[in-house]
């Protein structure tokens, strides 16, 4: 074969040689080991420890339970019961050492994000009953009307 073959050949081959050589040196050696043999994943178990001391932020509705069973029930059976308490309330960091880390946020626009009238048929979004913000009762939090651990119930600004 001529050299005009041969040399983009042996260019390729450096290149796949050098992303190879790089891999070693970047990847560490036990990035991608897991029970089913070697695959890609984002688990290590040389960084297990350091994941370990990552405070989580988000708690479940499972951890709102413990203190405040009451809403808890409230929302279970409600049309809001698949929606988690950290949905409206923000994450539950530092909460219940910290009360002030969660807030009761009575902004229209929280209620807007699902409640916007979406004219889509064909999405789940489009089964949601839905207002328009500017015309439903544009001066009052939502909360005036409507309880939001079940908003079946009316006039609870609780």
């Amino acid at each position: 074969m001529k050299s005009h073959v041969w040399r983009p050949l042996y260019i390729v081959l450096l290149v796949i040689a050098g992303v190879l050589v790089v891999r070693k040196i970047i990847v560490p050696a036990d990035f991608g080991i897991g029970a089913r043999g070697y695959m890609y994943g984002w688990h290590r178990p040389s960084n297990e420890q350091d994941w370990k001391m990552v405070k989580v932020k988000y708690k479940t509705r499972e951890y709102c339970k413990e203190c405040h069973q009451d809403k808890y029930d409230e929302i279970r059976q409600s049309p809001h019961a698949n929606i988690n308490c950290e949905n409206c309330h923000g994450p539950a960091l530092g909460h219940p050492d910290d009360p002030k880390t969660l807030t009761i946020d009575r902004n229209r626009e929280l209620c807007a994000r699902c409640h916007f009238r979406l004219e889509y048929p064909t999405s789940g979004r489009g089964k949601i009953r839905g207002i328009d913000p500017k015309t439903h009762n544009p001066q009052l939090e939502c909360v005036t009307c409507h309880w939001p651990h079940d908003p079946r119930k009316e006039g609870h600004s609780k």
